[in-house]
Formats: C-alpha cells, sequence, structure tokens
C-alpha cells in the first residue's frame, strides 16, 4: 500500500518534469504510446471481448484517456504541483456523487458533510494557491478549472469502468479502452504539434516512461493485487497518503508555498475525503 501511495502520489510532480517541454496532449499521447503495448501484452490471453462490449470500451477510452488524462495534464501545466495533487485528490468525492446518480447509491449525510468539507476545502485551496509564485508554481482559474473536469472526467470513468469490467472482465477492457484513448488523443496531439515545439529531454522522457509503466500499468496491477488480499476500504486509504506525498514531493522539488489557507484547505478535502468514502464498501 505504501509502494503503491508512493507511485501514485508521485505522478503529478513527475507530470510537472514532463509538460516543461513538451505540450499536454502529446505529453498523454506518449505517455500511453509506452503503456498501452504493454498492457496489451500482458493482456494478450484476455483480449477477446463481446460485440456488445465495443461502444461502451470506445466510451470508456474516450471519457478517461482523451478527457480525463488530457484534462489534468493542461490543468497540471496551469496549476503548481501542490495544488494539482490536492485536486486530483478529489476524484473520490466525485466517485461518490456520480454513483448516487448512476448506480442509485443512497448518500448518507456523514456523505454529505464530507462532500461539502471536501468543496469548501478546493476553494480554500484555489484562494490560498500563491498566484505569485515564479511559472512551475503559478496557479491560474484555468489549471483548477481543468483539474476539476479532469477528476470528474476520471471518476466517471472508474464508475463505468466498474460496470463493463464486472460484465466483460477487467484485463481485456482496460486494454483495448487505453487503446481507444491512444487512438483519439493522437490526432489531438498532431494538431498541437504544429503551433507548439516539443523538446525530449531526460526529464521529459524519464516522466513519461515513469508515468507509462510505473503510474498505468504496474500501479493498476498493484491496485488489483491490493483489492484481493485486503478489504477494499483498507486498501482505499492509499487515497489519504497520495496527497500528502504529492504535496510534499511538490514543496522540496518546485518550492510551492504552502500557506495556512492552503493547509486548511488541504485538511477539509482530506476530512471531506474521510466522510465521502464512508460506506463504499459496495462500489469496490
Amino acid at each position: 500500500m505504501l509502494l503503491l501511495a508512493g507511485m501514485w502520489g508521485l505522478s503529478i510532480p513527475i507530470t510537472k518534469f514532463g509538460l516543461g517541454t513538451i505540450p499536454p496532449m502529446t505529453f498523454t499521447a506518449l505517455r500511453f504510446m509506452v503503456a498501452v503495448p504493454l498492457f496489451m501484452f500482458l493482456a494478450r490471453r484476455e483480449l477477446r471481448v463481446s460485440q456488445k462490449a465495443i461502444p461502451g470500451i470506445i466510451g470508456l477510452g474516450v471519457m478517461g484517456i482523451t478527457l480525463g488524462n488530457v484534462a489534468q495534464s493542461f490543468g497540471v501545466q496551469e496549476s503548481s504541483a501542490s495544488v494539482a495533487t490536492i485536486l486530483s485528490a478529489t476524484i473520490p468525492i466525485f466517485m461518490v456523487i456520480l454513483a448516487a446518480i448512476r448506480l442509485k447509491q443512497p448518500v448518507t449525510p456523514l456523505q454529505w458533510g464530507g462532500l461539502i468539507a471536501a468543496f469548501l476545502g478546493i476553494a480554500l485551496v484555489a484562494i490560498g494557491s500563491d498566484a505569485g509564485a515564479g511559472d512551475m508554481s503559478k496557479t491560474t482559474p484555468s489549471g483548477i478549472l481543468w483539474m476539476l473536469v479532469s477528476a470528474v472526467g476520471i471518476a466517471k470513468y472508474y464508475i463505468w469502468s466498474k460496470e463493463l469490467s464486472d460484465r466483460y472482465g477487467l484485463m481485456p477492457v482496460a486494454a483495448w479502452n487505453m487503446l481507444v484513448g491512444l487512438v483519439t488523443v493522437l490526432p489531438l496531439a498532431g494538431w498541437e504539434l504544429v503551433d507548439h515545439p516539443v523538446q525530449i529531454t531526460f526529464e521529459a522522457l524519464a516522466a513519461i516512461t515513469y508515468l507509462g509503466v510505473m503510474v498505468t500499468v504496474a500501479g493498476l496491477i498493484l491496485w488489483l493485487y491490493l483489492l484481493k488480499i485486503v478489504p477494499a476500504r483498507i486498501a482505499a486509504s492509499v487515497q489519504y497518503l497520495q496527497p500528502i506525498i504529492g504535496i510534499s514531493v511538490s514543496a522540496m522539488l518546485f518550492g510551492d508555498r504552502l500557506g495556512l489557507m492552503f493547509g486548511a484547505g488541504v485538511g477539509l478535502v482530506l476530512i471531506g475525503l474521510g466522510f465521502a468514502a464512508t460506506g463504499r464498501r459496495s462500489m469496490a
């Protein structure tokens, strides 16, 4: 669990490094150009799916990768790594809201309290971010909006992927929707390259490799292994460790200034995450 929290917690700061010389849509495409062949190889014996699964898999790839991951790249580019990390931690909170809408799961008063606390925390994080910081630590309103769009898209992806995986199997659904996402991102990356130069530095290449192999492929496999050996509610505690690791690393690497208001916002988001995750066992 600590290994997974570290792997996933480092994803936003490492993405920040990669985006220093590669624009967002191209960066996302390169990440999945690494992840997709590896995941397809690992899932090679389970790639057959029913024709009924194809529309859902296509929609899943567009939702999770084309929308969720591209929006995240734009958000990280326009936010400090600390702000982006805490906003990405709201994914489970949006999962509660979407599960209530999509799966008709009831939201308890404690969960409602958590949702309210989390959104107040987001407001404090946004207000408390240092607009006068350097380029690598600067947060813009559009950056916050992109991160929230990403959080909603990825939360929807998780809810939808659970439905499809229960019917058709996790490995084939994951492998094919990643491929769909890559195919849909590639034309966007090509269009982006017309006006945006790309410089493949050692840092950018390392970031792409880490995100493709460790976060996207190894992280998913480790997460599935955790769900087999420990109760889902225990495995889910990784969600609390990720932002702590990500914010700590971001402060060291980029000099993000974490004021009292930012700290209060982080606390509210984490409290909200704890309350909102209460009683989510049925989703696992």
